[in-house]
């Protein structure tokens, strides 16, 4: 489950709730395509739009269109108290992991932080992937705090933010982490344009917006990375680089919502407000960049 591609697709959304025939769809096609493990509600699954009924619906919903393949469900919320409540829907779904990134709103410490996932391991019986995401919590992670957390029951993984550019300095940063967790802990590595090098420098899993909506071009990538082709890998990446500067200038979840609708997956607008989707012309560059990649799937 926290090893290869971890696929997470867009949750449908608009004001009157969850279109759940699209999202059910979506989650279907990544079963289909063979991925290791499906990430429901998270970032890219807008999890924080959303309530905890339509949360609670949607990881069923996830648990069930994907027919056996391991759902981790995120379940980040301002108040411990609420994430606890969240743990329960999530594993009263069905999931076979779950997701927890430190919302907040105020700073918090580190200890704040430990206390956190100390509370809500404690309480758990599936295991849970740290998420590490300070470009929407603005929490940043220590490498000795990730280290303290993974020592916690129930703690599988590390979800950390894209590595450094540089081949041997990706290979160092995912080095110096490993020495600090267990060996029972994987590293999965995001920032799709990063992955290739994540991969290559020795993560175990990637933690993918891009296949949550393009699985089957995700997994040739996380596939020729696993088998030791680390140079194909990095050049199936380097092809995608189109998409990549897409991501990079407008952010992942707005391009994904502009292919999703482009490609009839789901339906106008996607997304809950006040987020909004991409305007006309960046919905072009969408369109033209899945055009001169041949990106369906």
């Amino acid at each position: 489950m926290f090893r290869g591609l971890s696929a997470f697709p867009l949750t449908p959304t608009n004001e009157q709730g969850i279109d759940e025939p699209a999202y059910t769809a979506l989650v279907a096609r990544l079963a289909a395509a063979g991925v290791d493990s499906i990430g429901a509600l998270g970032s890219t699954g807008n999890y924080a739009y959303l309530t905890r009924e339509q949360r609670a619906r949607a990881a069923k919903t996830a648990v069930e269109a994907a027919d056996g393949t391991p759902v981790i469900v995120g379940i980040g919320a301002l108040r411990t108290l609420h994430v606890l409540e969240l743990a329960e829907d999530a594993q009263k779904a069905g999931a076979s992991g779950v997701l927890l990134a430190p919302m907040t709103y105020q700073v918090l410490t580190e200890d704040e932080v430990f206390g956190l996932y100390e509370d809500v391991t404690r309480e758990l019986s599936v295991p849970l992937c740290v998420y590490d995401n300070p470009g929407t919590t603005h929490v940043r992670f220590t490498d000795e705090l990730h280290g303290r957390i993974a020592q916690l029951p129930n703690v599988g993984s590390i979800k950390i933010p894209g590595v450094p550019e540089d081949p041997r300095e990706a290979e160092l940063r995912v080095a110096a982490l490993r020495a600090l967790i267990p060996d029972t802990v994987t590293i999965g590595v995001s920032g799709d344009w990063t992955a290739a090098r994540g991969l290559n420098s020795g993560c175990d899993a990637w933690y993918s917006v891009l296949g949550g909506t393009f699985p089957r071009t995700a997994l040739a990538l996380a596939r020729a990375a696993q088998a030791g082709h680390a140079d194909q890998a990095v050049e199936l990446s380097d092809r995608l680089e189109p998409l990549w500067i897409l991501f990079r200038r407008h952010g992942s979840l707005r391009v994904i919502s502009a292919a999703a609708s482009h490609l009839g997956l789901t339906d106008e607008p996607n997304l809950p407000r006040p987020l909004r989707g991409l305007d006309e012309t960046a919905r072009q560059e969408v369109a033209a960049a899945l055009d001169t990649l041949g990106l369906t799937s």
